[in-house]
């Protein structure tokens, strides 16, 4: 063997071990990111975390997430919104971000691009406005669900702005929130995520005092009916969705407040 052909063929052996060296580093960091999701946080009120249907939960520093890979998108977006959390920071929107911490791997952002829907946020980025590194992990791919724009900026808009008035009134409230990804729904993209028919939101407050729930269950559609007009029980968004919500408290109070949809104890005006 000449010096030219050993020579080519060390320089082949660096460049695929260089290469090979690469990929492992790059596959380790997504091992980490993963592991990382799967730890819950300091600020994670892991108590009123509901059930996983699909058995993914993935853990941010601002909010955790029950991803369903077939729908591309999160079936629950669960967090604690307090009344300190509540400002109007001028932060810089930051472009949407594949969520590495998705294990099955996240939706890429392309998906709604001409699709005709707004990339609606589950965990507001408004709510998350006290802290710059929270508000920009709101635009992970993983915290979007494909939206009508009369619907995201009108009615979802107005019940968003409501949830934030209810933290400040009782200290706080906890917040679920996501699609009704059940029946034959329409998709966008190469990945074909889908566009639920119905979104919800669950609140629960135990600051005051007294514990209690309100569930608002909506048809993907531009409304101006009044909020109210939105609540049903909890029970019935569990019967839709398959999730368990508030598996922690004590069976009785569940079961109670669960099968309620009284709006009497909180606050419209």
């Amino acid at each position: 063997m000449n010096k030219r052909t050993l020579y080519s063929l060390i320089t082949i052996v660096l460049v695929f071990s260089v290469y090979g060296y690469e990929h492992f580093l790059k596959k380790q960091e997504q091992k980490e990111i993963v592991d990382s999701g799967q730890q819950t946080k300091n600020n994670t009120n892991e108590y009123f975390l509901p059930t996983s249907t699909t058995g993914q939960i993935v853990h941010h520093e601002g909010y955790s997430l029950s991803y369903s890979e077939p729908h591309e998108q999160a079936e629950w977006v669960a967090y604690e919104l307090k009344k300190s959390h509540l400002t109007d920071a001028d932060f810089k929107r930051p472009y949407f971000e594949i969520d590495k911490a998705v294990s099955t791997g996240a939706a890429d952002w392309r998906n709604y691009k001409n699709s005709g829907y707004d990339r609606g946020h589950l965990c507001p980025a408004a709510d998350r406005e006290f802290d710059e590194k929270l508000y920009i992990e709101t635009f992970l791919t993983s915290n979007i669900s494909p939206q009508n724009h009369d619907f995201n900026s009108g009615i979802w808009n107005r019940l968003e702005q409501k949830v934030r008035y209810w933290a400040d009134k009782y200290n706080g409230v906890f917040v679920v929130t996501g699609g009704v990804l059940k029946g034959n729904l329409k998709t966008i993209g190469d990945e074909k995520v889908a566009v639920p028919n119905q979104f919800y939101k669950v609140l629960i407050d135990n600051n005051t005092g007294k514990t209690k729930m309100i569930a608002f269950l909506m048809t993907h559609e531009a409304s101006n009916k009044p909020l109210y007009d939105f609540v049903v029980s909890v029970d019935t968004i569990e019967k839709l969705t398959g999730i368990d919500f508030f598996p922690e408290l004590e069976d009785t109070l569940e079961n109670s407040l669960e099968a309620s949809s009284s709006y009497k104890d909180w606050v419209f005006n």
